[in-house]
């Protein structure tokens, strides 16, 4: 599995093999990054042979990848081809899971976000047999597959039973605080990947707070 790092030096890589005079900052914004940061990177992969600077002016570098460099670009892409075609799968599965749930229950699902996590929801949702009540995001002003987008803010304004957390970041919680500080149910968002379960002692798996048995809604 390709960790943040992993996938970090991989698109260092390709930005220094398109373009030698890519600067500092404009890689700290590719990355999302502090400038500071982005230095500390790439003075890394300078010392593991992958990318050498060269001074073309007083107060200007120039990166070059080097053969080594190229080679661990290959190995990367490699590996994140074959974590997203993993991650692909497994997104796809707990949607048709649980959307098939929702289609059994005549639930209504929205989505948040409209890129290509969106629209991965979006063919899972059809699949099953369901039409999104509503498209959101942060603003408005965009389409989404000839939909109109709606601003978060509006999602009272719609009866939808669950809102599909339409991003593949490891970690969505920030986004969920914003979401719920904007008024939509913690219960009803449904993120796109399973976090792993925390440990229970035993006897406590299908048990309840009062011992009772209960069953946990494939979403939460």
């Amino acid at each position: 599995m390709m960790d943040i790092e992993g996938h970090r030096d991989l698109r260092l890589l390709d930005a220094v093999e398109k373009n030698a005079l890519v600067t500092q900052r404009s890689l700290a914004s590719k990355l999302g990054i502090a400038l500071g940061l982005t230095n500390v990177y790439l003075k890394r992969l300078v010392r593991k042979g992958y990318i050498k600077c060269v001074n073309i002016q007083s107060n200007r570098i120039s990166y070059l990848i080097t053969p080594r460099g190229i080679a661990e670009k290959a190995r990367l892409t490699y590996e994140f081809i074959d974590y997203s075609l993993h991650l692909y799968a497994e997104v796809r599965q707990h949607l048709r899971d649980a959307l098939q749930e929702c289609a059994a229950a005549g639930r209504r699902v929205a989505i948040f976000g409209r890129g290509e996590a969106a629209e991965l929801a979006y063919l899972s949702l059809k699949e099953a047999g369901l039409e999104p009540v509503g498209i959101f995001d942060l603003d408005r002003g965009h389409e989404f597959l000839g939909m109109p987008v709606l601003p978060i803010a509006d999602h009272s304004l719609l009866e939808y039973d669950l809102m599909i957390l339409a991003t593949l970041e490891r970690s969505a919680e920030q986004l969920v605080t914003l979401l719920v500080e904007a008024g939509v149910p913690r219960d009803k968002l449904f993120p796109l990947r399973q976090e792993p379960a925390a440990p229970r002692k035993a006897g406590d798996a299908a048990k309840g707070r009062n011992g009772q048995n209960e069953r946990v809604a494939p979403w939460l």
